[in-house]
């Protein structure tokens, strides 16, 4: 069996989180075992599932300045300690560098950053982040990227692996039934237009921005909705402006939910204004949804695998915003659905990663 320490935050109820779900769920585990090495000192939303598929869970010291030394005395021991870890697979970006140094130090052949985005989010490591990027190529000897932006973002000039952000569709297909009970459910009139995000609430899902556009809708459909999923930390400056609108009864902040694929039959719309993105996780659930879906222009367009989908400039008019999102084919059947052969689908993807361990495997053992 081979077994891949895959490299994460945490395993909460995310994008690149659910994503390895969908792999994790469907490779053939008789052959490759996954194992997370997570950065936070506590379990989270998938780990109970995780354990339960034979893989385990380990917790290294988080990844803040003042812990490096710590940390990569922890990382020395743990490689010591777990020789049976031949190929590391790191998803935290940038950060990427600090796991894959140290398991480059350990003699661990096959070390692959996987690059999940197109920009840096702007915390206060982002001057580390920036110098970690360009350190990559010094430590890791395989790439892997969700699309060709973030690709060539934090690899430029080098030859990566696609790995799509595959999701397992038939749990987000159009069901009529789930419609009608979680409308009722939210709240939510027949005659309502009911506007959806799924998303950390944060700097890069740019937040303030839907509110706006929001805002307009309202001013010019009485009965729009907005539902917000997701947490994070800009929510409270998202209540103060949501209520310094006078929106408080037209939104719904839904926090971290376990029913997501539900939530999507409720809406009639689904918006996305991210500020930079790899391939949104989110915007492929909803397309197998059904759903019309606006994005940013700053979301790449190879997320696209259905009609459905409108991409706009943010630096557009916010009338043009709404107009677009009024202007939605509302009227669609979702039930006609023709996305099923998308490379999008884990039921197809599933064989890109499974052969692409073995054929790395296969160097070492050579």
């Amino acid at each position: 069996m081979i077994r891949v320490l895959e490299v994460v935050n945490d395993m909460h109820r995310a994008g690149l989180e659910t994503m390895l779900m969908n792999y994790y769920r469907n490779i053939d585990r008789n052959q490759i075992q996954f194992d997370f090495l997570t950065h936070r000192p506590y379990d989270s939303d998938y780990d109970q599932e995780i354990r339960s598929m034979g893989g385990k869970i380990y917790h290294a010291p988080r990844l803040y300045p003042q812990n490096y030394p710590a940390y990569f005395k922890y990382m020395k021991k743990f490689f010591e300690d777990h020789p049976e870890y031949k190929i590391v697979h790191s998803h935290i970006d940038a950060m990427s560098y600090l796991p894959l140094k140290a398991a480059k130090r350990a003699g661990i052949p096959i070390r692959i950053a996987h690059s999940h985005n197109t920009s840096i989010d702007k915390d206060f490591k982002y001057p580390l982040k920036v110098y970690f990027k360009h350190q990559i190529p010094k430590v890791a000897n395989y790439y892997a990227a969700c699309g060709q932006a973030a690709g060539e973002f934090l690899f430029p000039g080098k030859d990566f692996k696609f790995i799509p952000n595959a999701i397992e569709p038939d749990k987000f297909l159009f069901n009529e039934q789930t419609r009608k009970e979680y409308r009722n459910k939210l709240g939510f009139a027949k005659k309502d237009l009911v506007i959806g995000h799924v998303g950390r609430l944060s700097y890069q899902k740019n937040h303030k921005f839907l509110i706006r556009v929001f805002d307009e809708v309202h001013r010019k459909e009485p009965n729009a909705r907005l539902i917000l999923v997701g947490v994070g930390e800009k929510e409270k400056a998202i209540r103060k402006q949501v209520h310094g609108l006078h929106l408080d009864k037209y939104v719904q902040f839904l926090g971290n939910r376990n029913d997501v694929a539900n939530l999507y039959q409720a809406f009639d719309v689904f918006v996305m204004p991210s500020l930079f993105e790899g391939i949104p996780v989110v915007g492929i659930e909803a397309q197998f949804s059904g759903l019309p879906i606006v994005f940013s222009d700053k979301v790449p367009k190879e997320v696209a695998f259905t009609d459905q989908c409108k991409f706009l400039s943010l630096k557009s008019p916010i009338k043009i915003w709404c107009d677009s999102i009024l202007g939605t084919n509302l009227m669609k059947r979702r039930e006609e659905n023709e996305s099923l052969n998308s490379i999008y689908n884990i039921y197809k993807a599933k064989n890109i990663l499974e052969d692409y361990y073995f054929q790395l495997n296969a160097q070492i053992t050579d």
